[in-house]
């Protein structure tokens, strides 16, 4: 293993705003020197970004992100270069996130990433460095059959689909469910685990994806494009009635919940990752509202909608990600992957993603010489 150095190259965010203004490439950054009781030191090899770290960069001002600056993202995969008396060694190949700081309350509304208790342990550490200082509890063990640009894109997304399914939305076995949003890094991951959960899958995304989310494992697929969803399930609701509607999309249009009595079973249970606004602007916030207030306000003797709706906080859980790993592990999960960019071209794979067109990961070599 070669020495470890006292400065890396890392994409710190510095203010907010999109990518392109909020990013700057630092060669200067300093490498963790010193780790505290159950953390270890990892040289990461790759990094996979989420749709939540260019829309904090954008609408969370500096007073309300007080750990800038830091680096960027959280899912990565590496190499542990100081294992700090843990339960791992050097030299072991790992997979998973890092928590970063400072981001307060705004988790709540965006991609409801961690609680508040892991905030207040966050190491203010990011994915886009060569090294990161992050809880061992946070990693486990790299399966030989995936690559790190493969397992770097797993941990959140996996995370949430797993929660939202199992935990949540407790799916059985011969159950069927309804993911809204297939084609989605959450999407791709909640097909596959429902479908190695014994459920059957009815998966929607635009006619383009159709291959790829069959090909993840849906036994039927819906052309979100062609028609409002609400209004195709409820001229075409299935028989029996969907168990589970995972929402992958952060919907902030209430339609989809607000009309599933027509589609969903009356025990069933609608869990969505949050309201996700696309911006600031007044109608994308009133909608959000809206749909707060119809999903959790509005009771059911005055016209609420008589099924369950539940938004969840995705939690660290070591048991999650070691289940994660063994689905990995057995083929149940094969980590889809967009496109993979040079660490220097990070703000082009930013483009990527927020496209909106990628299936799978968009993923960022930190260390070149991975393939």
């Amino acid at each position: 293993m070669s020495e470890i150095p006292e400065t890396q190259r890392a994409w710190i965010i510095e203010r907010r705003g999109l990518p392109s203004k909020a990013l700057t490439l630092r060669t200067d950054w300093k490498v963790p020197s010193k780790l505290k009781p159950g953390e270890v030191l990892v040289k990461v090899q790759a990094a996979a970004l989420n749709p939540v770290g260019y829309k904090l960069m954008r609408v969370l001002p500096n007073f309300a992100h007080s750990g800038r600056p830091l680096p960027a993202e959280y899912d990565l995969s590496g190499v542990i270069v100081d294992g700090n008396g843990t339960e791992f060694s050097n030299g072991d190949q790992v997979f998973g996130y890092v928590s970063t700081g400072g981001c307060g309350p705004g988790f709540y509304l965006y991609n409801n990433l961690q609680n508040l208790s892991e905030l207040s342990q966050a190491t203010s550490q990011g994915a886009l460095a060569e090294y990161v200082r992050m809880p061992a509890d946070h990693l486990v063990l790299r399966p030989p059959n995936v690559s790190p640009i493969e397992a770097s894109g797993i941990t959140l997304v996996g995370q949430t689909a797993y929660e939202g399914l199992i935990d949540f939305g407790q799916l059985e076995a011969g159950q069927t469910v309804l993911i809204n949003g297939g084609s989605s890094a959450v999407g791709a991951y909640a097909i596959q685990i429902a479908k190695a959960k014994g459920a059957k899958v009815v998966a929607t995304a635009s006619g383009k994806n159709e291959q790829f989310v069959r090909n993840l494992g849906a036994d039927e697929f819906i052309d979100y494009t062609k028609a409002p969803l609400h209004q195709y399930l409820t001229e075409h609701p299935p028989s029996p009635k969907f168990h589970v509607i995972l929402d992958a999309v952060g919907l902030i249009d209430p339609s989809l919940y607000t009309h599933s009595p027509a589609y969903l079973a009356p025990n069933g249970i609608f869990v969505s990752t949050g309201p996700m606004p696309h911006s600031t602007s007044a109608s994308e916030l009133w909608k959000t509202v809206k749909t707060g207030f119809h999903c959790f306000l509005l009771p059911t003797w005055l016209g609420g909608t008589k099924r369950q709706y539940k938004i969840f906080l995705v939690k660290n859980k070591k048991s999650t990600l070691e289940t994660l790993q063994k689905m990995v592990a057995d083929g149940s999960i094969k980590p889809p992957v967009d496109s993979v960019y040079e660490f220097e071209d990070v703000l082009k794979a930013y483009d990527r993603i927020m496209s909106s067109r990628a299936t799978g990961k968009v993923v960022v070599k930190v260390d070149p010489t991975v393939t």
